[in-house]
């Protein structure tokens, strides 16, 4: 498996959803750094399931524990090993997957691939591992924050409710203003209402989430192979359930766009432009604008209904899920996304000082 995401700054992972722990080492973390615990744990909060009506009931409070790497509320530069405890998981009620594949989930490909599954909750392919990847996060906009980088996300479509506003519109002080985090509170409010009529069917259903980071300096990137948004997309579409990315061109169709409508042009030797259709980056590298990108998730594929499906034997059979599930994964996904846009911006902030005197 490969559990580690970066190249100087790297995030490694481990545990399973329904195991006595789930957790991570952050290497490559300068030393120095006046490391804020509360602030990572304000995040993990943000991803807890349990935290409203309308999210998974599992009901963890995701303690961070760590376990080296600072001293005296500093980092030493040495690794930041860390865990989490799960304390509130129902093993039984993944009994009946002991020989059946769900629909649409990761227990036919897991098992193919490696002969085995940890069939409690999803074990490795679920979205429990997330978690880790907040507090890496978290580290890494601490990082950021040094150097004038601030990163938002927010919950921009959940189904056909949509928000029909530009990013540079939003207030973003309002993201968590509501459940959803949606800081549009006429249009959170829709969300809600859609959210709940879903739950009460016993479905599920997709959104989209919108990120930005503002203050980035110019010269992030790695061109050829590591390009700047080929690596955001790379962040990005590894966290569960994410099935589509795209930055740059917001409120415009990039397929049916000309040139002469879409071309940033420059106004200063800093390369600010008049508008931002690049979404921050060029040749694959940053431009100094704002960096911006949409992430589409799909519905959450566990559905509390009656499926067709095959058990091992590939005999066709009908299972009906269990469990406490999120009818849809946005609101809590909010974190995850900042998460991954943090740590692909500040592992190419560290590169970026490696190559040039």
């Amino acid at each position: 498996m490969a559990n580690t995401f970066g190249k100087i700054f790297k995030l490694t992972t481990f545990g399973e959803s329904h195991g006595k722990a789930i957790g991570g080492i952050i290497d490559g973390c300068p030393s120095g750094l006046d490391l804020n615990l509360s602030t990572i744990q304000k995040q993990l909060n943000r991803r807890r399931p349990g935290q409203s009506m309308i999210t998974s009931q599992r009901n963890e409070t995701d303690k961070l524990e760590v376990l080296s790497g600072i001293f005296n509320k500093k980092t030493t530069g040495a690794p930041i090993g860390f865990i989490i405890r799960n304390k509130n998981h129902k093993s039984q009620d993944y009994d009946y997957l002991k020989n059946t594949f769900r629909p649409s989930h990761a227990d036919f490909t897991y098992e193919k691939k490696y002969g085995l599954r940890d069939y409690r909750g999803g074990g490795r392919s679920s979205a429990r591992e997330t978690a880790c990847r907040i507090v890496g996060g978290s580290v890494a906009q601490q990082i950021l924050s040094k150097f004038g980088v601030n990163v938002f996300a927010y919950v921009s479509q959940i189904g056909d409710v949509k928000l029909d506003k530009l990013y540079s519109e939003i207030d973003f002080s309002q993201i968590d203003s509501n459940i959803v985090r949606c800081p549009d509170n006429k249009c959170a409010k829709k969300m809600i209402t859609l959210v709940n009529n879903i739950k009460k069917k016993q479905n599920t259903i997709g959104g989209e989430i919108f990120v930005v980071a503002k203050g980035v300096q110019i010269g992030l990137g790695e061109p050829i192979f590591n390009k700047l948004q080929a690596d955001l997309a790379k962040a990005m579409l590894s966290i569960n359930a994410v099935h589509a990315f795209k930055y740059g061109f917001e409120g415009v169709n990039i397929s049916s766009s000309k040139g002469t409508q879409v071309n940033d042009v420059f106004t200063n030797i800093d390369g600010k432009t008049l508008t931002n259709f690049s979404g921050g980056i060029q040749g694959g590298i940053s431009n100094g604008n704002d960096i911006y990108c949409s992430v589409s998730f799909k519905p959450v594929s566990t559905i509390m209904k009656k499926q067709k499906s095959i058990d091992k034997q590939g005999k066709k059979i009908e299972i009906n899920n269990i469990g406490r599930h999120d009818p849809c994964v946005v609101p809590r996904a909010v974190p995850i996304v900042e998460s991954m846009m943090a740590l692909t911006l500040v592992d190419h902030l560290l590169i970026k000082r490696t190559n040039r005197l």
